[in-house]
């Protein structure tokens, strides 16, 4: 039976609108209000650096784990009823995160969120399409989800350090659990349940998902634990071995399945590529320094959490106000400027950055011009990208080609912020060798390396005290740090301009075997 077009002002229509909303902006503020409170998470959960990277990458690991599967299970069983079972299950695990009594189980509770969060997106999605198929009211929907989905990210950083400032660290999981029983009342109340009859034709990918997993795993364990395990031990060894038959695997079973989650043969799109490259400049720049950058503001600075939080709004904010200036961009250039330029402006954000990070006397403004122009690039980059991974291909490998968009920005995720931890430690130790003198033992400048870089000035003190070394003082601390998140803005800024550049050979090289094409949206 035809669908009929559901009009956006419509009681019916606002139910299950209320519903995609609610949970998008669940799982935009899972992702941007949780790194600002990673300090109070040091102290009270008493973790080493380490153990706040795995507490953000368990939740993108997990996400990329699921984001597959889920799409066609829901076609199979019901996009309603997986909706709801992935809503309950977020709701679940964030009260896990909430009651928490230790860092591992806070990890293990994320990984169990980022897979409900992960699953709960891609079903938003399936059902916004479903519910507004066609015309004007499709428009608006999708435009009314965005801007939801972008508060949940540009302001998760403000909501999430006033819950913990007013209340507690607990609180900012736990403030899901009622939002989730919300969410499944306008599912319940709202929603139609859909199906897709050739779904049951369809073969998962499940030798594919189980060996990017593990890949993406293996690399991120080796990343952020191979210096401290030791590069050559047996376990170090162990794991590169595990990350690269999980390599192996995955490109096997993705050239021998019937319908593979990764079609390779779409990067010979250079409309596609291009846009993929787009958003993996992003997430090798603006988003992971999202974990590091409340860090450099407690830490670096001496902001409390609540001020971090307000000085982050220039970080977060210019992203949501800059796609209407993008999409009007798109609509007078081609897509091979605006992308580029949208990534080149990120990088101008973080060597400005850089430079104002020289500057530790004056408090977060000499970094805030180059925070601004950060949020400016990646507003300039979001909206063209995410259209032309998915216009870029025929309309039958649409639903592929967004899940590899989305696939590729939450493993350059993952993997950047091992990378961004693993330079940070560097720029660390290299300003603390020359504060110490060579005499001091590799393993001892790591361990004030590490409580630095997690916040614990304190610590970094007394265990720099017991090196044997001449002892820091709060100046050597703060050198440190200025050094330390310094060469991880300078890695950021070469990250988003080095992929501006491949973005910009691989559309040039479409332009140059194809001549000059009408603006994008023409």
């Amino acid at each position: 039976m035809p669908r009929t077009p559901h009009s956006i002002h419509s009681f019916h229509s606002l139910l299950p609108l209320a519903a995609i909303c609610l949970a998008a902006l669940m799982f935009g503020l899972e992702i941007s209000s949780v790194p600002v409170i990673l300090p109070v998470l040091e102290q009270q959960l008493h973790a080493n650096f380490q153990s706040m990277q795995w507490i953000m990458n368990a939740y993108t690991i997990a996400c990329t784990s699921v984001l597959m599967a889920t799409g066609t299970l829901a076609d199979r069983y019901g996009r309603r009823l997986v909706f709801a079972l992935t809503v309950l299950a977020f709701g679940i695990a964030s009260l896990l995160c909430g009651l928490a009594p230790d860092t591992m189980s806070l990890v293990l509770a994320r990984f169990m969120q980022g897979m409900a969060g992960g699953a709960m997106f891609i079903c938003s999605i399936a059902i916004l399409s479903h519910q507004f198929p066609e015309g004007r009211a499709r428009a608006r929907a999708f435009a009314i989800w965005g801007v939801v989905a972008g508060m949940g990210l540009g302001f998760g950083p403000v909501i999430g350090s006033a819950i913990a400032s007013v209340a507690s660290w607990h609180w900012v999981f736990i403030v899901h659990a009622p939002l989730a029983l919300l969410c499944l009342g306008l599912i319940w109340a709202g929603v139609a349940e859909s199906r897709d009859p050739k779904a049951c034709d369809q073969p998962l990918d499940w030798g594919g998902m189980l060996a990017l997993s593990v890949a993406v795993l293996g690399l991120t364990s080796l990343i952020t634990q191979g210096q401290s395990l030791g590069w050559r031990s047996p376990p170090t060894l162990a794991l590169s071995v595990l990350t690269v038959l999980g390599l192996v695997g995955f490109i096997v079973a993705e050239r021998t399945h019937p319908h593979p989650m990764f079609d390779f043969s779409v990067f010979r799109i250079r409309d596609f590529s291009g846009a993929i490259l787009g958003c993996v400049g992003m997430n090798c720049s603006y988003w992971p320094f999202m974990i590091y950058l409340p860090l450099y503001f407690t830490a670096g600075l001496g902001l409390d959490v609540a001020t971090a939080g307000f000085a982050l709004l220039a970080y977060t904010v210019p992203f949501l106000l800059m796609p209407p200036v993008a999409q009007w961009l798109l609509l007078r250039h081609d897509a091979r400027v605006v992308i580029p330029g949208g990534l080149f402006v990120i990088g101008l954000g973080f060597v400005a950055m850089k430079l104002g990070s020289h500057f530790p006397g004056h408090g977060p403004w000499p970094v805030l011009p180059g925070a601004l122009l950060a949020g400016i690039g990646l507003g300039l980059t979001t909206t063209p990208a995410s259209s032309m991974t998915t216009s870029a291909v025929p309309a039958e490998r649409a639903g592929m080609a967004s899940g590899m968009d989305v696939s590729a920005r939450l493993i350059t995720l993952a993997l950047n912020i091992a990378v961004m931890g693993l330079v940070l430690l560097a720029g660390l130790e290299a300003s603390l060798q020359t504060s110490l003198g060579a005499w001091v033992e590799a393993a001892q400048l790591r361990t004030v390396a590490e409580q630095l870089a997690s916040g614990n000035l304190a610590a970094a003190l007394q265990a720099g005290a017991t090196s044997g070394g001449p002892g820091l003082d709060t100046h050597m601390l703060q050198a440190a740090l200025t050094q330390g998140f310094g060469w991880v803005m300078l890695y950021g800024g070469i990250a988003a301009w080095v992929t501006a550049a491949f973005s910009w050979v691989v559309f040039r090289g479409l332009h140059e075997a194809t001549g000059p094409r009408a603006p994008a949206g023409t």
